[in-house]
This record gives structure tokens, sequence and C-alpha cells, in this order.
């Protein structure tokens, strides 16, 4: 029988209160604590509010009672690529400090969607990570000192970056999927340096990709799954091996897998999106042996997936909320949302919290019937995903952080 569990990223075991990198301590959007607000806006269950410097769509992280963020600010022609550190309680910022200066040449022209400072940063409880692509990775202490960085690891994005790293046992791991080079890498996460580097299988027509991966232990054997252009692969997180694969026609990829019900489920992104889902255990090229199904319409091409029992929940970027059976591949049900969508979904308390990039917020049940609980607006646009901890939710729109709280 298939043993399957999924691994907690972090180095060193995350607090309950944590939220140490994207979606959460499992990285699957599941918040487990006290009850989130189940309303909220500019002005409804804030506990505090902060401007942030700049740009940037990376999420917010918590640990330690500490919530870490990246911003990108113009500095002349290129762009200062800063890590921020704000205290839960109050919002007061602790620090605020340049890691990278890009300069023009780096800081390339971006997608309308995306910014300078996407790719949501990761901690061990001992250090903070961030990541900005192409521009460079880094390691600060928790007073905001720079340990470390590495800037040399590919030079020609498109559209800029946006995929996370991932911690695994002492090492940060993310991917790579740029127009001149296409790899997984692992950096120790105490030096910086390269511990493996392993190449895409093969260079696809349209290379690019924006994917965080995901770690999980298959059968008692830990693997990260990264996703790519035209390929998802399962890799040994320690020396790099390509240990599985499964190809496909899509690019852009950005919405991260999730696993369960001994699967991966995962998007083909751009042109058409399908999502997918593939057994996990096999070994090799596993693209026709471990297929378990395929479902043509309403994939995502950024929002990723969220897994809770039998039922799989995603949200086309034009707002297609739908329900779909995770071991058939079947909808059980959707529905039309308001506005367009980035943003992944959490799961809390039973309860599936979205919101759009025109900030308009909704509350759904999870259940094989659709029950929408309520809708809200920011007001502001939000590309960011969720970030929750201690019964506290945590939303970044375009200038500000907020912190929402049950009174």
């Amino acid at each position: 029988m298939l043993r399957i569990a999924l691994v907690f990223l972090a180095a060193l075991p995350a607090a309950a209160a944590d939220w140490p990198q994207f979606r959460g301590p499992t990285g699957d959007g599941h918040y487990t604590g006290p009850a989130l607000v189940t309303e909220w806006g500019p002005d409804t269950n804030v506990a505090w509010k902060i401007p942030v410097p700049g740009k940037g769509w990376a999420s917010p992280i918590v640990s330690k009672g500490k919530v870490y963020l990246t911003a990108a600010v113009p500095k002349g022609e290129g762009q200062s690529l800063r890590g921020i550190c704000l205290d839960a309680v109050s919002g007061k910022i602790d620090w605020d400090v340049e890691v990278l200066a890009a300069s023009k040449e780096q800081a390339s022209k971006m997608h309308s969607k995306n910014s300078h400072a996407s790719p949501t940063p990761t901690t061990d409880g001992e250090r903070v990570y961030v990541h900005f692509g192409h521009m460079g990775t880094a390691a600060l202490d928790l007073t905001g000192k720079v340990l470390w960085t590495r800037t040399d690891l590919y030079e020609k994005p498109l559209h800029g970056s946006g995929g996370s790293p991932v911690l695994v046992d002492g090492l940060l791991e993310f991917s790579c999927d740029g127009l001149d080079k296409q790899f997984v890498i692992a950096l120790d996460a105490k030096t910086g340096a390269t511990v493996w580097e392993t190449p895409r299988h093969k260079k696809a027509s349209k290379p690019f990709s924006f994917g965080t991966p995901t770690v999980v232990e298959v059968d008692g054997q830990k693997q990260i799954v990264s996703e790519g252009s035209d390929v998802l692969a399962g890799y040994d997180p320690k020396t790099g091996k390509e240990l599985w694969r499964t190809t496909f026609a899509g690019y852009s990829v950005i919405p991260k897998p999730v696993i369960g019900q001994g699967m991966v489920f995962f998007s083909t992104s751009f042109d058409s999106a399908k999502l997918k889902a593939v057994k996990l255990g096999g070994s090799g090229d596993v693209t026709t042996s471990h297929a378990a199904w395929t479902l043509d319409k309403g994939a995502p091409h950024t929002a990723s997936p969220l897994l809770v029992g039998d039922e799989l929940y995603i949200v086309s970027d034009r707002g297609q909320f739908s329900c779909v059976d995770s071991k058939m591949g079947t909808v059980v049900w959707d529905d039309k949302l308001r506005g367009s969508y980035s943003a992944s979904p959490i799961l809390a308390d039973g309860l599936i919290y979205l919101t759009s990039e025109e900030g308009k917020g909704t509350l759904i049940k999870a259940g094989r019937k659709k029950d929408i609980i309520g809708e809200f607006d920011m007001k502001e646009k939000t590309f960011a995903s969720f970030a929750a901890a201690d019964g506290d939710l945590y939303v970044r729109t375009e200038s500000r952080l907020y912190k929402f709280a049950r009174r």
C-alpha cells in the first residue's frame, strides 16, 4: 500500500501559531488554530493596517510573533529589493532593509500582473530566506542582517519571477525556469552554497514558468515535486536525482501542485489550462502509466488548487470556482465569482477564503453542496495570497498590509 504524507517544509518544527511559507506549514493552504474572522474589509475587524513601501505581491509569512514580507522600491532606474519584519501584535515595523539592489537591466519589464517582489519568503525560525527570482536569493537573521546572497543562478526571465522557495532538511530548494536555463536547485541554507542543481529533462518550446515546489513523503522517502513548462517531476531533495516525471503541453506555470488521495493534482497553465491528476509511486516517465484523470474546463492559470478531503477546489483566472471530485475528476458544482483571481485560496474551520485581484473576498463553506457564506471588498488590488496564524488573518493589498482579528 502506497504511504503518502505531506511534509512540514521548515527545517525546524513550526510553532502551532506559525505560517512559515507560501500556503502555510504544510504548503497546501490549510490553517488549523483559533477561529479566523468571517468578515473582513478596510474598516471591518481590522486589528491594524500599515502602509507597505514600494510594490510586491509576495504573501506575508508569520513566525514567532513576527510577520515577514518583501517589497521592491524604485531606486534610480533599478529596484531596491527589501526584506521587512513587523511585530504581529502591534503592526510596528521592526526593520526594513535593502537585501539586494537590482540594476535597470536586471529589473526587466514585468508582466502587468507581476511585481519585482512576488515570491513569498520562508523561515526555519532562525533565519528568513527571501527570493527575487533571477535577481537573487538571500538569507537574513532575525535582526535583519543579511547573512548571504546569491545572484548568479540565471539571467533571462520572461515577465519577471514568481515561484517561491521551500525548506527541506537544511536545504533551500526552488525552481528556476527562465529563457536561458531551466533547472531545480538546492542551496545550503546556512551558507547559500549550491548542494545540487538538476536541469529539466528537456527544454520546452516556451520554457519560462513560475512554479513553487511541493514536498511530500512517498513510502518513507521525501520528494520535492516541481513543475515547469511541459513537465512535472519528483526529485530526491538530498541529491536532486529525478525520480519520475510526467509530461504535458503547457507553459508559464504558476499554480503550486497539491497532494492527496495517492495523487498529485496540478494545472498545465497556458495557453489552455487543464487540471490533471497523476498517481504517485512510479519511476521514470509515468505520463501514461500513472495518469488518473484530466479536467479540461475551469482550471486555474494562476491560483493553486485546494484539497479538502475528497473534494478539490479550484478557481480560474476569470472567477469560475469549481468543486471537483478528486478521485474521479468530475465537477460536483461550480459558480461564477466576482472579478479575476490570482491569489490561492486557504481553508480554515471548514471555510474557504478567497480574494480576487480587485480585492473582492468570498467565503465559501467546503462541501458537496454550494454554500456561499459572504462577500467582502477591500477596495484595492489584492494579488497576494492570505496568511493565517493564531486566529489572525493577514491580507496584503497593493499599498497596505492588514491584520484582521476577532474583537
